[in-house]
């Protein structure tokens, strides 16, 4: 029982890291797509001032 018992919590501890480093890994995701288009904006600013 008590091995049952300490599978289950290695396993959801293992389901609650990897949920952490796939929230990790779309929040980098996220800022690198969210700097992109302010960068894009920022470009097209620029370019619009220079005409």
């Amino acid at each position: 029982k008590l091995s049952e018992h300490a599978s289950r919590m290695i396993a959801m501890k293992n389901a609650t890291d990897n949920a952490k480093e796939i929230a990790s890994k779309l929040e980098i995701v996220y800022h690198r797509a969210r700097q992109q288009s302010i960068t894009s904006e920022l470009i097209d600013v620029i370019n619009g001032s220079n005409v």
